[in-house]
């Protein structure tokens, strides 16, 4: 699962760098489902970070990979 987080990932990445952000992938529970992630540049601090974490990311994941339950910001 965690090669199927990295593969999507990957995919969201090229976005947030457009804006001067990025995003590292730190962990994958299997077990739970849950991904810590850990936004940097811009992203990290911006007031928009949890929308861009739970709209952007969670939902992509969520959408790509059905056993992602949640995603958390480290």
């Amino acid at each position: 699962m965690k090669e199927k987080v990295k593969e999507v990932i990957d995919t969201i990445r090229p976005a947030l760098q457009a804006d001067g952000g990025d995003v590292e992938l730190v962990d994958v529970d299997e077990e739970s489902g849950i991904v810590k992630v850990r936004l940097k540049g811009a992203c990290h601090g911006c007031p928009m970070a949890q929308i861009t974490l739970q709209m952007g990311i969670e939902s992509k994941l969520k959408n790509k990979i059905p056993e992602v339950k949640k995603v958390l910001s480290v």
